[in-house]
């Protein structure tokens, strides 16, 4: 008697859309430029819940820094902690998102470093989308920080003259104020060798202009030379713009000493990242 042959037969695909891309022979179309900086914004927000570090200075900090500064300088400032911080509370929020902005280039460093920047230059892709994306990724952080901040201000006694609508419109100038200061971060991020570098060099050149602005203090009693030095500050911009969103005196004056600011971070900073990240993709 012959032996039974057994016959193998292929596994089904089936008729979902996994089969149907197995079956067929027609390249996947490449993904738009929305598409593919959506895909880098959620990579960014998953790296988040993953690193305790950055959920850290994403609510932990602003926590810290509000409780410190308020108690530490309310009395001695202002005679009340709760008289201080309706002065203190709008530039506190401008503090704990910038400090957290300078993960961004320590993040792209990071992948530079570890060879995950030469995969993404390697993907049929538009390439500007791994900057573009981890930037509108971090946007969630700083939105986050930025309330947790006024959160914690309110339990302690803030009270905004202008309301609920001040407030949103503070945290909104305080995360597009960010997202234009992270092409500093990001320019730093392609340049640097190690990301010990970009977060050495962020810090030594962002603690001068935080505590050189009108975040804790007004710069009415300061020497006229420091008075000029806070005024072209691009933080104090940022400060001033916020404050006055909040209390609701708001100008057009500030408007467009602020949108200014902004404006020239992302075209000189966002010109010298994108000249940093050809020669990259060059090399």
């Amino acid at each position: 008697m012959n032996p039974t042959r057994t016959v193998e037969t292929a596994p089904s695909t089936g008729d979902g859309p996994v089969g149907t891309a197995l079956l067929s022979r027609d390249r996947p179309a490449r993904p738009g430029p929305l598409a593919a900086s959506l895909a880098f914004a959620w990579r960014a927000l998953v790296r988040v819940r993953r690193n305790p570090q950055q959920l850290f200075d994403a609510v932990g900090f602003p926590v810290m820094t509000t409780l410190v500064f308020t108690y530490l300088f309310g009395g001695a400032l202002a005679g009340s902690t709760r008289e201080y911080l309706q002065h203190l509370l709008p530039g506190i929020v401008v503090l704990s998102v910038v400090m957290i902005s300078m993960n961004t280039g320590v993040a792209l460093n990071v992948d530079i470093t570890k060879g995950v920047f030469d995969r993404f230059r390697s993907m049929s892709i538009w390439q500007p989308s791994v900057l573009v994306g981890s930037l509108l990724g971090d946007l969630v952080r700083y939105a986050v920080a930025a309330t947790v901040t006024v959160l914690v201000g309110l339990a302690l006694g803030f009270r905004p003259a202008n309301g609920v609508g001040g407030v949103l419109v503070g945290i909104l100038l305080v995360v597009i104020f960010a997202f234009s200061l992270a092409w500093v971060w990001t320019a730093l991020g392609l340049a640097a060798a190690k990301p010990e570098i970009v977060m050495n060099v962020s810090g030594l050149a962002v603690f001068p202009l935080l505590f050189l602005s009108n975040i804790f203090v007004g710069p009415d009693t300061m020497p006229g030379w420091l008075q000029a030095a806070v005024g072209v500050n691009p933080i104090t911009r940022a400060v001033t713009a916020v404050r006055h969103a909040m209390d609701g005196t708001l100008t057009a004056g500030d408007l467009t000493a602020y949108a200014i600011t902004c404006a020239v971070l992302i075209l000189v900073f966002g010109g010298i990242t994108g000249v940093l990240y050809n020669r990259r993709r060059q090399a």
